[in-house]
């Protein structure tokens, strides 16, 4: 009987017990209405009926009061006409009420029956008019018939509102045992979770409703866990391979410098090697940490309107030297003046990583152009080559950390410059595509919002 104790039986046995509440006072209202309206119906009865006999003739006044008694099917009508002392000339009342006063208005007085029909005189509404002769006429009609609508009004709220309670009492309790099988599957399914289990995933179903969005919700944060989890799996073997290389060569440059340098020359040529190999891995642990910053969002609060057409020539006139260096042509194409907001460092150094694999990967006398392109609802920053390009089954692999192709061995760089670039562009809410195919083309999708240029 746990699921009495929980908070949606609770409410709904408050929410049962208010129905219930409202229910019963409606009932009571409709009773007292119905109630207040026989007794004043009945009382215009009595009094039209009153007024009319009085201003019959003596002879006709008896006939007419038999003739209303003996249609009196159901018993309700009282009549009787008594003289001067109180005793009765005519009609069904027993005897005199005391506390009915002639020629005044109605009111409920007990008035016994001549046949002594009723064990009990009954309430009645009655009123009295004066005669000739000192005589009294006395018409009434029993209201006892309220009590019988009471017990209507009564059974109706009985079988009406305890069938309605009981099922509001029953669907609290179905709703709670449904609700608590729901967190024990949950509980379940996190303890697998919690175990090591990261390819379990929160029950929902496919349709709006608060808890189905928030599995989803969490579903989704598993998802996305699962899979830096599984990245984060070999990125320690990796950081391992990518160290041991530079620094060992560092090491073996400085133990032959040692070993075998006979001049300061040959020396200052180890050492040289020695600081190469110490520089390249020192470049690797920068890009380590710049990644982990932009990760963890820090460089948000330095988001400002960046003007891209500026940016992208910036990029070109860094690198024409280097293009120049292995005759590769290096162009842009940026006429309009479009902003977007972020982070201009950030967003520079994604371009720059952009443009220099572009410069490293194309061959000698090939193409590197920046475009800078206005889409439907976006801008579109672009570098395209004339390289060998990213293989179709290469496109998801090279955002991973440290990945390089086979063919890519002998290419200087530590491969971290596109995972670089995806988590800028993933802090900025832009989305990097990479295109397969012969010719490199790599496009950074920015929402074409407006900017404050204040």
């Amino acid at each position: 009987m746990q699921f009495i104790r929980s908070n949606t039986f609770r409410w709904a046995a408050g929410l049962a017990t208010l129905f219930a509440a409202f229910v019963t006072i409606l009932f009571g209202l409709i009773y007292f209405k119905i109630d207040d309206y026989l007794i004043a119906r009945s009382d215009r009865m009595v009094t039209t009926q009153v007024d009319f006999l009085a201003s019959l003739p003596p002879d006709r006044l008896m006939e007419a009061l038999d003739d209303r008694l003996g249609q009196d099917s159901r018993g309700v009508h009282f009549a009787g006409i008594f003289d001067t002392r109180g005793n009765r000339l005519a009609g069904n009342v027993a005897r005199l009420p005391a506390d009915l006063a002639a020629n005044t208005g109605v009111k409920s007085v007990r008035m016994a029956r001549l046949d002594g029909r009723d064990a009990d005189a009954p309430w009645v509404r009655a009123v009295a008019r004066s005669l000739d002769q000192g005589r009294v006429l006395v018409i009434g009609r029993n209201v006892d018939e309220t009590r019988e609508i009471s017990r209507v009004v009564g059974g109706a709220l009985a079988l009406g509102l305890l069938p309605a309670f009981c099922f509001w009492l029953l669907a609290g309790a179905w709703l709670s045992i449904r609700a608590q099988n729901r967190v024990e599957e949950v509980n379940r399914r996190v303890q697998r979770i919690v175990a090591g289990d990261l390819r379990e995933r929160l029950p929902h179903r496919e349709i709006d409703e608060p808890f189905s969005r928030l599995a989803a919700i969490v579903n989704g944060m598993l998802d996305e866990l699962e899979t830096t989890i599984n990245a984060l799996a070999g990125v320690g073997n990796d950081i391992a391979h990518d160290l041991r290389t530079p620094l060992t060569r560092a090491r073996l440059a400085l133990e032959r410098g040692r070993t075998n340098a006979t001049s300061l020359e040959q020396l200052q040529e180890a050492a040289d090697k020695a600081i190469a190999g110490i520089d390249q891995s020192l470049s690797i642990v920068t890009a380590l940490l710049r990644l982990a910053e932009i990760e963890n969002s820090r460089r948000s609060s330095a988001f400002g309107n960046v003007e891209l057409g500026e940016m992208l020539r910036e990029v070109c006139d860094i690198y024409e030297p280097i293009a120049e260096d292995k005759q590769v042509s290096l162009g842009v194409g940026a006429t309009a003046t479009l902003y977007v907001r972020g982070d201009r460092d950030l967003l520079l150094e994604a371009l720059a990583n952009l443009v220099d694999n572009a410069i490293k990967f194309t061959p000698h006398h090939g193409k590197v152009e920046l475009a800078l392109l206005r889409g439907e609802g976006e801008i579109i920053l672009r570098v395209t080559d004339t390289g060998p390009g990213i293989s179709e089954q290469d496109r998801e692999v090279v955002l991973r950390r440290f990945y390089r192709s086979d063919k890519n061995r002998n290419t200087p760089g530590v491969g971290l410059g596109l995972n670089l670039v995806s988590a800028i562009a993933k802090l900025h809410g832009f989305r990097l595509i990479i295109h397969a195919g012969p010719g490199g083309r790599v496009e950074i999708v920015c929402p074409d919002a407006p900017v404050s240029r204040g």
